[in-house]
């Protein structure tokens, strides 16, 4: 059904689609080749929600010709009118005789009804080409449009005895640079970063994207779970470089002193509801959240069932038995119970290695971990 050329311009595909992770969310990262005779007419990928999408700049860098082409796309193409035109109706103007798909869109607007009006003008539809990686591109996005809540990442750094801090609190910094260089892309992918008041108090984070993304308006949100009120105005976290969220007991008052988004959260056994949290994220459009916070609120994400993915960055050295924990939760009742991730992949950053792993099986099954370094 695919000949090298496909697999080759898919590829090219997906490339391109990734330069727009950073930027596009929460809408999906879309990547087009426009191909003909087996050369490139045009490549484009979507790189902010409401700018064009991605066939339509593959359409505009092609020039023009594109009759009997055949387009290269790595999410189905849209067929309602959102912030921008279909991109179904610009690949049918623009002559465009096959369209090879590598994953269709599910959310609601879409769902088959692209594909299902290209072919109804003739044009050839085939799709699954290269799914998998499709799939795995944008993960959170249909997860989140599929089961109505953020896919929701769970991040640490710890040292070999499983330690994410001295007792004192000292953390700066166990994993070494190219580890802390590697998370700013995970950051950037992700709709918002999450972490508790504790973390706020200590530490005063930014939960800032740096490297990888210029500007204010594509920071991600930041979210600070505070069921007892204690986030304090000064903090970094209310400055203006982001929008930030504070998700704070319903049974507080509300304090206009902080200058954030405050929202009444029911609470369970007096901590914020992470169920309720998660829905909120939800309805609120995030597709991917990426948790950092101390031992007690991971635990309790862990706790839930809500953790989809976690990256544990691993670095080669000892803190000893009174350092701080990666997780604060109980333990099971025996081995059988105990929660447990498949490792997807293992990646090398210096001296230290990275865990990447998912809660269950996605898309049918699991690949084999790979080894990057």
């Amino acid at each position: 059904m695919y000949d090298d050329l496909d697999h080759q311009f898919m590829a090219q595909s997906l490339d391109l689609a990734q330069l727009g992770a950073p930027t596009c969310r929460p809408n999906p990262a879309v990547g087009c080749v426009i191909a003909r005779d087996g050369r490139v007419l045009g490549r484009g990928w979507h790189e902010r929600a409401g700018g064009p999408h991605a066939e339509v700049v593959a359409l505009a860098d092609a020039g023009g010709d594109t009759t009997g082409a055949t387009a290269y796309v790595t999410l189905e193409p849209c067929s309602h009118h959102g912030r921008t035109p279909p991109c179904a109706d610009a690949l049918l103007a623009a002559g465009v005789a096959r369209v090879v798909v590598a994953h269709e869109d599910p959310f609601p607007a879409v769902d088959g009804r692209g594909l299902e009006r290209l072919r109804h003008h003739g044009v050839r539809v085939e799709v699954g080409l290269m799914r998998d990686r499709a799939a795995a591109q944008n993960r959170g996005y249909f997860f989140a449009v599929t089961q109505g809540r953020p896919w929701i990442r769970l991040k640490s750094g710890i040292s070999l005895d499983g330690r994410t801090a001295l007792s004192g609190g000292q953390s700066k910094w166990i994993t070494n640079a190219l580890s802390r260089s590697d998370v700013q892309h995970w950051r950037a992918r992700s709709c918002a970063i999450l972490t508790g008041v504790d973390t706020v108090l200590a530490d005063d984070p930014a939960l800032s994207v740096r490297e990888v993304l210029s500007g204010p308006h594509l920071q991600p949100t930041r979210i600070v779970l505070d069921s007892q009120g204690r986030m304090s105005a000064t903090a970094r976290l209310c400055d203006e470089s982001a929008p930030t969220i504070v998700y704070r007991g319903r049974h507080l008052p509300d304090d206009p002193s902080l200058t954030v988004e405050r929202i009444p959260t029911p609470l369970n056994r007096e901590r914020i509801d992470l169920a309720w949290v998660a829905h909120d994220m939800g309805r609120r459009g995030f597709r991917e959240v990426q948790v950092e916070a101390g031992a007690r609120l991971s635990g309790a994400w862990l706790s839930t069932g809500l953790v989809d993915e976690i990256l544990l960055y691993i670095a080669p050295c000892v803190l000893g038995h009174e350092g701080r924990p990666l997780f604060h939760l109980p333990g099971p009742a025996s081995l059988a119970d105990a929660t447990g991730f498949n490792v997807v992949d293992v990646a090398s950053f210096g001296q230290d290695v990275r865990l990447r792993m998912l809660s269950k099986p996605v898309d049918g099954g699991l690949p084999m971990p790979q080894r990057s370094s």
